[in-house]
């Protein structure tokens, strides 16, 4: 799994703070870029996939090593036991190295995870930075935070209230949407043009004054 600081080449890195310095002359709004990891661990992955494998290792042993149909019905036949026995072993085996590779491997572990639990972690992490970055403590309350889960290959923009009268859910929706597409190709292209329109977008109601500081660093925050 690519560590969220790697994601991005230096260049990249660049011309996304240079994006967002520009959308900032335009705007009062504060952009900020946090870009993590993971959201979750998804530990439940691993279980749903060692049972997958588990059950698919039970029906191979049930099939290659079938009980006698004389002793069908006859649970105290020392075959059957052992019949038995080796079943448990198949499905106890096959739950163990289902586990075990979907934690060496995110994509399986991801593969085997709700898509409503991915979503619910995502956007607890999001209101999570949103706190850490000091983005509810903005001068007038313009913070707009762009979050990125390289590893769901999600994205979330959280804003202040004041914001929010001014971006519909579409255009949010929108715009995460042309990031995360991009994020497939490890591009920076849709963060860029989704900054640049959010400049464009909030110039006119929210417009950059004179005297307006810039209190939030441009830099990318990365959480590995």
């Amino acid at each position: 799994m690519s560590k969220a600081s790697e994601y991005f080449t230096k260049e990249q890195q660049a011309a996304v703070e240079a994006a967002i310095a520009e959308a900032e002359t335009k705007t009062s709004c504060e952009v900020v870029t946090v870009m993590t990891t993971s959201s979750g661990r998804y530990d439940r992955g691993e279980d749903i996939a060692g049972l997958w494998l588990g059950a698919i290792f039970l029906v191979g042993a049930w099939i290659l090593w079938p009980i006698n149909s004389t002793d069908m019905g006859n649970w105290e036949s020392p075959s059957n036991v052992t019949h038995y026995a080796g079943w448990l072993v198949a499905l106890f085996l096959g739950f163990i190295i289902g586990a075990v590779l979907s934690a060496k491997f995110g994509r399986l572990r991801l593969l085997f995870t709700p898509k409503a639990e991915q979503v619910e972690e995502v956007e607890s992490k999001a209101k999570q930075a949103f706190f850490d970055q000091r983005m509810h403590s903005t001068e007038g309350g313009t913070g707009v935070m762009i979050y990125i889960s390289i590893f769901e290959k999600m994205v979330v923009i959280l804003t202040d209230e004041s914001v929010q009268t001014h971006l519909s859910d579409g255009e949010v929706s929108k715009h995460c949407q042309t990031i995360a597409a991009s994020l497939g190709q490890a591009s920076a292209e849709g963060l860029i043009d989704t900054i640049q329109a959010l400049g464009e977008h909030l110039a006119g109601p929210m417009p950059c004054m004179p005297d307006d500081v810039d209190e939030l660093d441009n830099s990318i925050v990365f959480v590995d």
